[in-house]
């Protein structure tokens, strides 16, 4: 399962957000159900993020949801620094 997620960051949080995310991408990437986590950023607007990860099933997503680091530093202290956040939890199509 893959996880498609667009932030747009707040004027001013740019590299507060991006170290942030930094820290929880090298944590998420040691959750056992973890395939990747990448993050990207757009090329006509610095505050846009786009995040591409992908899990090994729908579990391991809330998982990832409930681990510490997602609590503590998405939830609580990336969320409030964006203005827009979109997530669309995907299958691959065959």
């Amino acid at each position: 399962m893959q996880v498609f997620a667009k932030w747009k960051v707040k004027a001013g949080a740019l590299e507060k957000v991006l170290g942030l995310l930094k820290e929880v991408r090298e944590k998420t990437r040691t959750e056992k159900g973890n395939l990747y986590y990448n993050i990207n950023q757009s090329t006509s607007d610095k505050n846009i993020l786009l995040l591409h990860e992908a899990y090994k099933s729908e579990e391991a997503i809330q998982e990832h949801r409930n681990t510490r680091h997602y609590q503590e530093l998405v939830s609580g202290k990336i969320i409030p620094l964006l203005e827009d956040r979109e997530v669309i939890i995907a299958l691959t199509v065959s």
